[in-house]
């Protein structure tokens, strides 16, 4: 589904961020990205994402060379991928549901399947009370749960999470990663940047290693350090 081909990124004219990045993300795959703050990860997710592209390298995405397309190539691509961002990018106008229901409806998706799908994921996050308040009136950790809500209800191809536990208590936390682990099994390929190790040594799936910019795959139940 993904593929870097010894990938480097920098912003501007500045030092090399990620250099030297080379790993392919099969579907179905389920991946663990840690490492030091500063080391890259969310910079790593945004290229996946296709947010940003490459400086150097290859970066292929459902078989498309990404340094080739045009600007107006990519939406399509990036509507297959789901990313939990860490500073949500909730739309405050609209409702928890209308928030969470936006993939579906920018597909075309009929209104009673939005509504079914939609209500379903808000009540496995613990939010199915809150479907018509604005993401303004909740805490951080509800606005956290409404952005996880949002980037799985299409069931997409690829599921990005950039510290999607970091603002929930432990057992919202598991039921996070049961959710995505349940995506997993369904064929989507998933990758979740955190800090948090007793999530990681409770869920053993492979890691992959950020330090000074480049990337190692670790095997299950090894820790960085």
């Amino acid at each position: 589904m993904i593929s870097f081909d010894n990938v480097g990124f920098r912003y501007g004219v500045g030092p090399e961020i990620l250099r030297d990045i080379s790993i392919t993300l099969e579907a179905g795959s389920f991946h663990f990205l840690t490492g030091p703050s500063g080391a890259g990860k969310s910079t790593l997710l945004n290229l996946m994402h296709l947010s940003l592209r490459p400086t150097r390298g290859l970066l292929t995405v459902f078989d498309k060379d990404i340094g080739a397309l045009r600007r107006r190539d990519l939406p399509p691509l990036r509507r297959r991928i789901g990313m939990v961002f860490q500073d949500f990018r909730l739309l405050d106008h609209l409702s928890v549901f209308d928030n969470a229901a936006l993939p579906l409806r920018l597909v075309g998706t009929r209104e009673k399947h939005v509504r079914r799908d939609v209500t379903e994921i808000l009540e496995w996050v613990g939010l199915g009370r809150e479907l018509n308040v604005s993401p303004r009136a909740l805490s951080g950790g509800e606005q956290q749960r409404v952005a996880i809500a949002r980037a799985v209800v299409a069931r997409p191809s690829v599921l990005l999470a950039d510290e999607p536990t970091g603002s929930v208590d432990e057992e919202i936390g598991r039921r996070i990663i049961r959710l995505f682990e349940e995506l997993h099994r369904l064929g989507t390929a998933v990758v979740i940047a955190t800090h948090n190790w007793d999530l990681v040594d409770r869920f053993p799936h492979p890691r992959l290693e950020l330090n000074d910019g480049q990337l190692v795959r670790l095997p299950d139940g090894d820790r960085y350090g």
